[in-house]
């Protein structure tokens, strides 16, 4: 009877422990991704202001193009995770091959789309006449990486299933370093200019893609699962990963209206906003990490068919979650001095951007509570309730956030209107995990 006290402490230890092996080196991953586009942008940016504005509006294109296909790492996160609880590696890695089937698919039709359109597709977005040849040149060549791009999603969901994020790490921090290497190399010392800097990313994507190709390849062999394209296992991928999808382009159609509001607002608003943003989403970065675990932990938990288990360890990622809110916010509160100026000295764009950070960090515990919540039901495989949670959040936030130019409050509401976002995602995750609907166990859901 001494040691029944104890067995809480002991949980929370072990899950404690499996979350930081899990989230530090996800969050290391997370960080090394958006340097890519910084070193090209650094190295770029010494040819001119046409050729760094060519690259902003090709990155953008990029950008969006991938994100949207970031289903590829979470559903196959999800399902290996399933198997591996289940105690199935052979399984576990041909799911993972099936998705990187499918990864390979995807990126052979963007590539079909992107080449003959890119100049329409730069056009669209805004690039001025200077600028649109450099932005053009970049996006074709860097189309010819999406394929591996993709590769590369999928196979680190396929790892993060397997309870692996330091494989992926090591890889983001090596296609980094190597991306850096080609873009200043093939830019200046082989004068390629621009398409330098588009060949020297594709050949750190491929490279990238490369290794986590003989990483699972090597699993496969070792646990006799095929590597041959099975129709059936790509369309089951493709199904899993529908709804995640729908749930991404809602989030990016969030992002879209909220960017299209600020500049309504004014230049000084929308430069603070972008700011602002830039800010947000490296807060995310951290917040995410703990979501990434979830999802591995859960996923694994359900596989098992533990469900106590699942249910405790999504309980301390939530404890987790408001904890690095938390500290977040105060973060964000102290460095906003600080931050600012690194952005800019404009006195206008900062006396704009100060109430609206504070509104960002008073939000950080909610969003905290979203991001492990949001991992938790996609380690579940519960898709399906993401996607329409997401479809409502979309429903309340647009007329929110269009009224904000009417009613007043400039981009401090604005931020409000997003802080409404987030608060409305967290009513929806939170119902659904206390209804323990999500809580579906066995190797498939």
């Amino acid at each position: 009877m001494t040691q029944a006290p104890a067995r809480p402490t002991a949980s929370r230890r072990r899950h404690d422990r499996e979350i930081i092996a899990l989230a530090v080196p996800a969050f290391g991953a997370l960080v090394a991704e958006p340097l890519f586009v910084m070193a090209d942008s650094a190295i770029v940016g010494h040819l001119g202001t046409a050729q760094l504005a060519g690259l902003g509006v090709a990155s953008a294109l990029l950008t969006t193009a991938v994100s949207v296909f970031v289903f590829l790492a979470y559903a196959t996160t999800a399902a290996v995770a399933r198997r591996v609880g289940a105690g199935d590696l052979r399984a576990a890695i041909q799911q993972g091959m099936d998705g990187i089937w499918l990864a390979l698919l995807l990126g052979a039709a963007v590539i079909v789309v992107v080449l003959p359109t890119a100049p329409a597709l730069v056009k669209l977005f805004g690039a001025s006449h200077t600028a649109a040849p450099y932005a053009t040149t970049y996006l074709r060549i860097s189309a010819l990486g999406i394929p591996a791009m993709l590769v590369v999603l999928a196979a680190t969901g396929v790892l993060r299933g397997l309870q692996d994020t330091r494989t992926p790490l090591a890889v983001a921090v090596a296609g980094f370093v190597t991306n850096a290497a080609l873009n200043a190399g093939l830019v200046y010392g082989a004068g390629l200019g621009i398409a330098g800097s588009a060949w020297g990313t594709v050949i750190a994507q491929c490279g990238m893609a490369a290794v986590y190709l003989t990483v699972v390849v090597r699993g496969a062999r070792r646990h006799g699962a095929s590597l041959r394209p099975d129709a059936a296992g790509i369309k089951a991928s493709a199904q899993a990963g529908a709804p995640l999808l729908v749930r991404t382009l809602s989030l990016r159609a969030i992002l879209m209206i909220a960017t299209a509001v600020a500049a309504r607002l004014g230049d000084a608003d929308v430069a603070a906003h972008q700011i602002i943003l830039s800010l947000w989403s490296l807060l995310a970065f951290a917040l995410d990490a703990i979501a990434i675990a979830g999802q591995a932990i859960i996923g694994r938990y359900l596989g098992a068919e533990d469900a106590d288990g699942a249910r405790q360890a999504c309980r301390r990622m939530v404890q987790w979650g408001i904890a690095v809110g938390v500290v977040l916010g105060l973060l964000v509160i102290v460095t906003r001095p600080v931050f600012l100026p690194l952005f800019t000295d404009d006195s206008a764009v900062t006396s704009t951007a100060l109430p609206a950070l504070l509104v960002v960090a008073l939000a950080q515990p909610i969003c905290g509570i979203v991001y492990v919540l949001d991992g938790v039901l996609m380690g579940a495989g519960d898709g399906p309730y993401l996607a329409w949670a997401m479809l409502i959040t979309l429903a309340v936030f647009t007329p929110a956030a269009l009224a904000v130019p009417r009613i007043g409050g400039g981009l401090t509401a604005l931020w409000g209107a997003m802080t409404l976002m987030m608060a409305v995602r967290l009513l929806t995750l939170w119902l659904r995990s206390r209804s323990g609907r999500w809580v579906v166990t066995g190797a498939t859901r």
